[in-house]
């Protein structure tokens, strides 16, 4: 690791702007995913490389916004009918697979000498995969649409809902607090997914198609409130111990009933591939490479 660099914060932006378009066409040419080019951006300006994208709050905050805004995109595109029609597909497949993972990561966890809490929190974290990243390739290539693609992203849903479930357990395990403390913050989850669901159906059942109408005369404003949902419902969300992914496609959800939604989603795309750059710089600069080593054979065997 190199000397951090300290550079005002507009400085910044210009820098980590100007080396991911470098990267990038860099990429390009290599006939690499942009998203690859992007990590490596993060890596370079991260701790283990000049530092100054370190821990710096601005770059977190995009990530966040951009996180929202590509879930809420998404939420926009998913007509209810389809919902029905391969929500059990989707529930099914996700179940089978975060429960089969799950097994077979602890058991292989607990071969490895891994104690048992630690082998099953491992196990979580192995059926748990990167909605953001698979989400952004399948909207890359034009596939989020698609019978796959609905039933990829239901599969998603499912693990967040399961993962978020059994981190709660877990970290009362862990804790000692017993089932008891579990149990209620399970409940609390579950009535909060409740309020949320009921809430945003009534939005869409009485407020969603005339506000859009009202502030559709004003294409700035219109803009505006749908970067403000998605930001406020992904806060809820977060805030309600979900997550900020399903709040912001909830938010989107609440809107794809209206007639305006593929405007909106010409308008919000380029502001969501913006605010993404952030995300996988920001998760380049949290990856050490000098890690690595000490952990390798395990995670070759996971």
């Amino acid at each position: 690791m190199t000397d951090a660099l300290h550079l005002p914060p507009f400085a910044e932006l210009a820098v980590l702007l100007a080396l991911a378009a470098a990267a990038g066409l860099v990429g390009q040419i290599l006939r690499q995913p942009v998203i690859v080019a992007f990590i490596g951006v993060g890596i370079v300006a991260g701790p283990a490389g000049l530092g100054f994208a370190a821990e710096e709050e601005y770059i977190d905050l995009l990530a966040e916004l951009g996180i929202a805004l590509l879930l809420f995109l998404v939420g926009l595109k998913l007509d209810l009918k389809h919902v029905r029609a391969l929500g059990p597909v989707a529930l099914a497949a996700g179940l089978t697979q975060v429960a089969l993972t799950i097994a077979l990561g602890f058991g292989l966890g607990v071969a490895l000498g891994l104690a048992p809490v630690t082998a099953m929190f491992v196990a979580v974290a192995l059926a748990f995969s990167s909605t953001i990243i698979i989400v952004k390739m399948l909207s890359d290539k034009r596939e989020i649409s698609s019978v796959y693609g609905r039933i990829a992203l239901g599969i998603l849903i499912v693990q967040d809902l399961v993962v978020v479930l059994a981190m709660i357990v877990l970290s009362a395990a862990a804790a000692g607090a017993g089932a008891e403390a579990g149990l209620a913050e399970v409940l609390t989850l579950l009535a909060t997914v409740a309020a949320m669901l009921a809430g945003i159906g009534l939005f869409m059942r009485y407020v969603a198609v005339p506000l859009v109408h009202r502030l559709a005369d004003v294409p700035e404003l219109l803009v505006a409130f749908a970067l403000g949902w998605a930001a406020l419902l992904a806060a809820l969300g977060d805030f309600g111990g979900l997550s900020k992914e399903l709040g912001g496609l909830l938010a989107g959800v609440s809107l794809a009933s209206t007639p305006l939604r593929d405007a909106l989603s010409a308008r919000l795309a380029p502001l969501r591939d913006f605010l993404l750059l952030f995300f996988f710089i920001n998760l380049g600069a949290g990856i050490d490479p000098g890690l690595f080593g000490d952990q390798i054979g395990v995670a070759l065997a996971l």
